[in-house]
């Protein structure tokens, strides 16, 4: 399964001082990747397995299902972040792709 989507990028309060940096992926989408991984055996915190690609930069992580919105978040490392130019408040599209299914 592969969701592409347009996000903001934003800092995690709880370790603003770290700068662990994420976008959310649309509830919408994240609510049809919920059903699709129904059963799926998931890692530590729920996350699941994703290949992500920002602007040029693809690299393997995970999405973790987030808070309050019903979202999944994908946290965006400082390497991709500088390879694309990006800092929180910036707007950029992302693809994800599930591994694992």
């Amino acid at each position: 399964m592969r969701v592409e989507f347009e996000a903001e990028l934003w800092i995690w309060e709880a370790r603003r001082g770290e700068g662990w940096t994420f976008v959310s992926l649309p509830v919408e989408q994240s609510e049809l990747i919920r059903e699709v991984t129904e059963g799926v055996v998931r890692r530590g915190f729920g996350s699941l397995r994703v290949r992500a690609t920002v602007g040029a930069s693809t690299w393997t992580t995970s999405i973790f299902p987030g808070s309050g919105e019903g979202a999944y978040v994908l946290p965006i490392k400082r390497k991709i972040r500088t390879a694309e130019s990006l800092e929180a408040g910036d707007a950029t599209s992302v693809t994800v792709e599930l591994l694992d299914l």
